[in-house]
């Protein structure tokens, strides 16, 4: 089916003529025999001037022109056969910790030492590319929790912009009560059976405005199921962090994380190592997909380049036909001088 995006800008078409009639007109610098009495010859002759047609013929270009780049303007596009989108898969969001303390390289991945985010990144990005059919979102919280990417089957970008996510771009703390807020503002639309958070932390909570238990609450009261997990290395295998008996930010607040994940339905999980990790990843991959109302699509193909560029070639074709003439000129009268020199 044709159809043009915005056919509104056909409205503009009488656009050149308002112009040409509300500017006073361009004086080219060349001496022109102006007719006074003109309307004396007209009742003479009992006939109006008319426009000389080589003048019309001399518009017509410019008209096609104009034409064209409202025909692209307009944005013509052809949609192909509505076609089904998955009718099942869940509304998954999922939360990730970006403070200072995910920095710490405290967890290990193909045998060398890996920060916390990075190991996040690595096992959590599998995990998104194998949730076909369900609608992805992502969360960075730390002293703020801000909605990176709405829901989406688009799982490719999601991943993507889990890999761009960097330390501290939310702030320093931990905002887990924020970030549960968040993700029950966006999934509260949504189906009651299919709402799913993953909140991945390795701290406790230390910045925003909301309770995370409250916040807990209120994901309980409207079906949100939160899935939680914890990240970090005992203290003895912090490597040099557990030497020291140095403990990164604020040690892990399991009690918590436990709680919002019985107040919802889920279940935490502790992640200490990649093997760990993993198998969490594994058990979040057997969530049975729940049927949803089924949506349809169309295939959308732009057709807009075809008139633009067809004005631009004409815009060109018309140029070099203005310009051409009087560039051999120069060039005639150029090898006029050098014959006469020589």
């Amino acid at each position: 089916m044709f159809e043009f995006t915005w056919a509104w800008v056909f409205l503009l078409a009488p656009l050149p003529w308002l112009v040409r009639a509300l500017l006073p007109p361009a004086d080219s610098g060349e001496a022109a025999l102006k007719v006074s009495f003109i309307s004396e010859l007209e009742g003479l002759s009992g006939r109006r001037a008319r426009v000389r047609l080589p003048a019309l013929r001399q518009q017509l270009p410019f008209l096609l022109v104009w034409a064209l780049l409202l025909l692209a303007c307009a944005r013509p596009q052809w949609l192909g056969e509505p076609l089904p989108m998955p009718a099942s898969g869940r509304d998954l969001l999922l939360a990730i910790d970006v403070s200072g303390s995910m920095d710490y390289a405290d967890m290990r991945w193909d045998d060398q030492e890996i920060s916390r985010l990075g190991l996040v990144k690595h096992l959590m990005g599998d995990f998104i590319d194998g949730r076909q059919g369900d609608r992805v979102g992502l969360i960075l919280f730390g002293s703020r929790a801000y909605l990176q990417s709405p829901l989406t089957f688009d799982r490719q970008t999601v991943h993507t912009w889990l890999d761009e996510a960097q330390i501290n771009i939310a702030g320093p703390q931990t905002a887990i009560g924020d970030a549960i807020g968040l993700a029950v503002k966006r999934l509260r639309e949504r189906p009651a059976e299919s709402r799913v958070l993953v909140l991945v932390t390795d701290g406790a909570n230390n910045g925003g405005e909301i309770d995370p238990l409250t916040a807990a609450r209120l994901a309980a009261k409207e079906q949100v199921v939160i899935y939680t997990i914890g990240v970090g290395a005992d203290p003895e295998e912090r490597g040099v962090f557990g030497l020291l008996g140095f403990s990164p930010d604020i040690d892990l607040d399991e009690p918590t994380l436990t709680a919002i994940a019985d107040a919802t339905g889920g279940d935490y999980f502790r992640a200490r190592n990649s093997e760990e990790l993993l198998a969490i990843e594994s058990t979040l991959d057997r969530l049975q997909p729940v049927a949803q109302k089924p949506t349809l699509a169309r295939a959308t193909q732009v057709l807009y380049p075809w008139p633009l560029s067809l004005a631009l070639l004409l815009s060109v074709l018309m140029a070099s036909q203005r310009l051409w003439p009087q560039q051999v000129q120069r060039w005639r009268h150029r090898l006029t001088r050098l014959r006469g020199q020589a």
